[in-house]
């Protein structure tokens, strides 16, 4: 979906000089981490977050400084609008996507874990029950829930009225919560079942396999088109174990992606997929592989993420 072989995330600024335009910049470098982390939430794509943090980046060296109160608020509210103009489009980008349309994994710094609530807004599960939000919806959602912004600085981000903002949080927020796991996992225990998980496959035990997978498991295999994967999800422990067995031979390495433990897969040593995963009640109900190539360039180095 996007045809840059290397992340930017930690890019800075672009450099200019004089004394107004370093003011902008040096506001903007403090806050970047933090737009760039609104705008993937928002869009589940560390690419098009990037092309929204140019833009904003391109919109705030217009504005007068002298009249801006709060730096902060100002960036995420000209971050959010970017992002939800780039929602729209990338919504029409789905529509003929080749098979399962999965976030962007990124390779996540260890302190992103350490803020449990961080980790959860941005683990891949989480992230799919945001693709099941409207635009409006998931903006609202993930700067009230995630980011705790007022309801009136949402509402200028959003171009809608307190009022309507607190409508929209509250819809969102039931939605999420019917479709989040149904308890909070921590790292330890997504930890051990995909180390349960690891074994299992690499050794063929087809029963340990059943063990920690969920009897209704969910697998998605996102290859964009690019790479071989199923088009449709695949159900059941039974039938996503036989295809399993199609990685035994691949070497799983244990890594921290969005800030969950998740599994990077190498194949006669070349990065093939990413796979995380969904826990409920202990055992294993969603698996999401990344195989699409262009979705991968964000594992090969780590990314800061930021409240």
């Amino acid at each position: 979906m996007n045809d840059r072989s290397e992340p930017t995330a930690d890019t800075p600024a672009p450099p200019v000089r004089g004394g107004r335009i370093d003011s902008a910049t040096e506001a903007f470098v403090a806050h970047r981490n933090l737009l760039f982390t609104v705008a993937y939430e928002m869009l589940g794509s560390a690419a098009d977050a990037e092309d929204v943090l140019q833009e904003t980046w391109l919109r705030w060296v217009g504005v007068d400084l002298e009249t801006v109160r709060e730096p902060r608020a100002y960036l995420v509210r000209i971050t959010t609008r970017q992002a939800l103009s780039r929602l729209r489009t990338l919504g029409r980008r789905k529509e003929s996507y080749v098979g399962p349309w999965l976030p962007e994994p990124l390779l996540t710094a260890p302190d992103v874990a350490e803020d449990v609530e961080l980790a959860d807004s941005v683990s891949m599960a989480m992230l799919m029950v945001l693709e099941t939000l409207a635009p409006t919806e998931r903006a609202v959602f993930v700067l009230r829930e995630v980011f705790d912004l007022a309801y009136d600085e949402i509402a200028e981000a959003v171009d809608k009225s307190p009022a309507a903002v607190r409508q929209i949080a509250h819809r969102a927020r039931a939605h999420v919560a019917a479709r989040r796991p149904r308890g909070v996992v921590s790292a330890a225990e997504t930890r051990d079942a995909l180390e349960a998980f690891q074994r299992a496959v690499n050794t063929g035990d087809m029963q340990g396999l059943l063990d920690i997978l969920a009897p209704d498991v969910i697998l998605l295999t996102d290859g964009g088109g690019v790479k071989q994967a199923a088009l449709a999800p695949i159900v059941g422990a039974g039938t996503v174990a036989d295809v399993l067995r199609g990685i035994a031979d691949a070497v799983l390495q244990p890594a921290q992606v969005n800030g969950c433990p998740a599994l990077i897969v190498r194949l006669n040593g070349e990065l093939d997929n990413v796979i995380a995963v969904r826990i409920d009640d202990g055992q294993i109900t969603g698996l999401y592989a990344v195989r699409n190539p262009e979705k991968l360039s964000y594992i090969k180095r780590e990314t800061t993420l930021h409240r």
